[in-house]
């Protein structure tokens, strides 16, 4: 067991100043548990329910071990949901942005040719959906000999999904001589024979998250038929007035409905599920990191997986047919330490699914009785007055950590035979710039991508319009996000 910092752990100075830039203080449970055997490249079964602060549990050590200099991916994380690929990515490249760690998201319903491009660049970790990964396998656009580590990251998922068989043949074709980490809330038998198939002795550790739900979550149940949800909603909300709130539904009809009934009442929100695109679906989970709204009604689709701070309530307008996912859905809120509250609604005939999920989680949810219309009446103007007040624009940890990077675009690759080197070469010449002071190079066919950190973008920017590149004379501006 490793001591309440991240500076106890042999972690380079790169990966240590973005933890610290990212707000990290003190290794959560799983995290204490999970990065010194990581460092020392063990196999680990990890059983840790969601907002345990698993991602950077792996994401940590991976970033530690992978080696700048290899252009092959070297660590693979697979996971469920193309919603969950995006996010570890995300979280990837700001733990590794000062190592200038690249990290590459490939999921369905996205470009082949795209993601067949990024791979053939200097990439040294994956997050991806089987079907995808398995794809760029077989069609050889993916690069495996070089991959060491590898993450099953919520398998008990990936097997609900139907994933078990695409997760079988990756395994197959990936290097033995690698470290297999395994994350999953819950353990079936087809995961724990994964398991015995393809780990070396796995070390299982297991995690309770901080907290007994009943400790950290205020549950209230209301007995309402479907008829009576749309006022019984707006009474909740009114009387509640939440900072940040996740309403779930089981239809993706039910998420339309819900969320226009919201927006003709002057409700700050948007919708997220499995119909949407998904552009549009990455566009809406990015605002609400950012408070641009408080409402989110979704999916099952947001409820595994996505990190999202101070989600202060949650609204089961529909029970979860699948008992883990009420839990899932619970743990939106009440993470990192924090308090919830969590408010379900279940219709008369859901008393089986009811019974289930109480059986799963250990304890009777509490029943009350519908707020009156006095209640609701006397919490109005408060309500309202939050509403008109707005919320100020948050930015996400991640944008913190980016806020000194500038991202530029040169006018010039592949085709013009340019490398990272020489854009290295030349950039940390220039007066005032040092190789420490250059992040991601991206080299595509006909443009390079590089970020320049510490606030030195401006600099860059002034001094390469007129300076050559490997004899060539640039076109370079502020790439467009």
């Amino acid at each position: 067991m490793q001591g309440n910092s991240f500076h106890t752990y042999p972690l380079s100075e790169d990966i240590v100043r973005a933890l610290d830039q990212l707000g990290f203080k003190e290794p959560t449970p799983v995290q204490r548990e999970v990065i010194p055997q990581v460092l020392a490249q063990r196999d680990l079964t990890v059983r840790s329910k969601t907002g345990s602060g698993k991602t950077a549990a792996f994401g940590i050590p991976i970033c530690e071990l992978v080696e700048w200099e290899e252009n092959k991916p070297q660590a693979l994380v697979l996971t469920p949901t193309r919603e969950l690929a995006g996010q570890v990515k995300e979280d990837l490249i700001a733990l590794g942005r000062f190592k200038r760690i690249k990290a590459v998201a490939i999921y369905g319903k996205q470009p082949f040719a795209r993601q067949k491009l990024e791979l053939q660049q200097k990439v040294h970790i994956v997050a991806g959906t089987p079907g995808r990964v398995l794809d760029h396998i077989q069609r050889g656009t993916m690069e495996v000999k070089r991959l060491r580590y590898l993450v099953l990251d919520e398998a008990d998922e990936m097997l609900s999904r139907g994933f078990i068989e695409q997760v079988d043949a990756i395994l197959q074709a990936l290097p033995k001589n690698r470290v297999t980490l395994l994350f999953s809330a819950t353990l079936p038998p087809e995961v724990e024979r994964l398991c015995q198939r393809y780990m070396n002795n796995p070390i299982s550790v297991e995690i309770e998250a901080e907290g007994a739900m009943a400790e950290k979550v205020v549950h209230t149940l209301y007995m309402v038929n479907e008829a009576q949800k749309p006022e019984l909603l707006k009474a909740v909300t009114t009387i509640q007035n939440p900072d940040s709130c996740m309403i779930f539904c089981r239809m993706q009809e039910t998420v339309d409905q819900v969320a226009r009934l919201l927006r003709q009442n002057g409700y700050p929100c948007d919708k997220i599920h499995g119909g949407m695109e998904q552009n549009d679906r990455f566009s809406v989970m990015h605002a609400f990191r950012r408070r641009e709204f408080r409402y989110l009604v979704a999916t099952d689709l947001a409820a595994r997986g996505i990190d999202i701070d101070k989600i202060t309530h949650v609204i089961n307008y529909d029970l979860p047919m699948d008992k883990e996912n009420f839990v899932h859905r619970i743990g939106r809120t009440g993470r990192a330490g924090h308090s919830g509250i969590a408010i379900t609604f279940a219709a008369p005939g859901e008393d089986k699914y009811l019974a289930d999920i109480e059986g799963y989680i250990g304890f009777e949810l509490p029943r009350a009785e519908p707020p009156s219309a006095e209640e609701a009446a006397s919490a109005k103007a408060a309500f309202e007055r939050k509403l008109r007040a707005g919320a100020a624009v948050q930015p996400d940890k991640r944008e913190l950590l980016s806020r000194d990077i500038t991202r530029l675009y040169f006018g010039g690759g592949k085709k013009k035979k340019l490398r990272a080197v020489d854009f290295v070469g030349t950039i940390a010449k220039l007066e005032g710039m040092t190789a420490e002071d250059i992040g991601i190079i991206t080299i595509e066919d006909s443009a390079t991508f590089v970020d320049i950190l510490n606030g030195k973008g401006p600099l860059v920017l002034r001094a390469m319009k007129q300076t050559t590149v490997k004899g060539k004379l640039l076109k370079v501006h502020v790439a467009k996000k």
